[in-house]
């Protein structure tokens, strides 16, 4: 079905020397330009191509990708700025409007040529495509339907004070604990997360590591073996920067230092002030 702010899937009608005819159903036939259309395609072949209107009202079609579409937020930067808003640079060649009504009073003096600002694309009362800052107005507070441990879609917000906002499956807004930060989080950046905890108040706490990496037991193999490969001694230990943790483990600081717990119980492993040595006589 063909929607307007969305990628779809579009039936090819014809080839034309300049292009192909797609059928966009009750928006009718568009055209894609043959630089655009896939190399062979033929008539009844369906093409992947994202549909919007030009500043003259005209339906477009292309298969260049936009770096959100309709309902996503993203962070996107200001190309330029005049007395009707701001046009925003999101990878086609026509800029996204960004109409002065839709930014927030206390955002109004970042909207400068060169900066970044973050966004919910939606589609006005004509069709055409536009961004807004009052992400309030389209993301919810409150979320249903989640399992603990589900894969969600994170796009990095601002921090606060108890850890760093997201915004979930571009729907619903989530917190990052600070105790769960791990790594350099970027304003705008897009990754995988996994649903924490179910909250009686249907907030969502939002992790960055699958639940199974959480568990010390799925991890200390791994740990043993890094310094079975490093000759039976690393220098990273508790004390380490978190971002050199991960990079080694894909862990947390935390989880890593439960895991180093554990494994020091059980005698496996010598902490020491300039790293960790593996007991030599364990048999594992």
């Amino acid at each position: 079905m063909a929607e307007l702010g969305i990628w779809s899937d579009l039936t090819l009608i014809r080839m034309t020397p300049q292009g192909a005819s797609l059928d966009g159903g009750e928006l009718g036939e568009v055209f894609l330009p043959l630089d655009q259309a896939p190399a062979g395609c033929m008539a009844g072949q369906a093409i992947a191509a994202f549909l919007y209107l030009d500043n003259e009202g005209r339906l477009n079609a292309t298969t260049r990708k936009p770096l959100a579409q309709r309902g996503e937020v993203a962070n996107l930067k200001i190309a330029t700025v005049n007395k009707l808003g701001a046009f925003l640079a999101w990878g086609l060649p026509q800029n996204l409007f960004l109409p002065w009504k839709e930014v927030k009073r206390e955002q109004k003096h970042l909207i400068q040529e060169g900066q970044k600002i973050m966004v919910v694309l939606f589609t006005d009362e004509d069709g055409r495509m536009n961004a807004s800052t009052r992400l309030e107005e389209f993301l919810g507070d409150e979320a249903e339907g989640f399992k603990e441990g589900d894969k969600v879609s994170l796009v990095i917000c601002d921090p606060t004070d108890l850890g760093v906002r997201v915004v979930v499956n571009h729907r619903y807004w989530g917190m990052v604990h600070t105790s769960d930060i791990f790594c350099k989080l970027t304003r705008g950046e897009i990754r995988d997360g996994y649903i924490k905890a179910l909250r009686a108040d249907h907030k969502l706490n939002v992790s960055l590591s699958p639940p199974g990496y959480t568990k010390v037991g799925d991890i200390a193999q791994g740990v043993l073996d890094v310094l079975k490969r490093q000759g039976g001694f690393m220098s990273i230990t508790d004390k380490s920067r978190p971002e050199e943790i991960y990079a080694l483990f894909g862990i947390s600081k935390k989880v890593f230092k439960q895991t180093l717990g554990a494994l020091y119980k059980t005698r496996r492993i010598v902490i020491g002030n300039d790293g960790i040595r593996l007991v030599r006589d364990d048999p594992r």
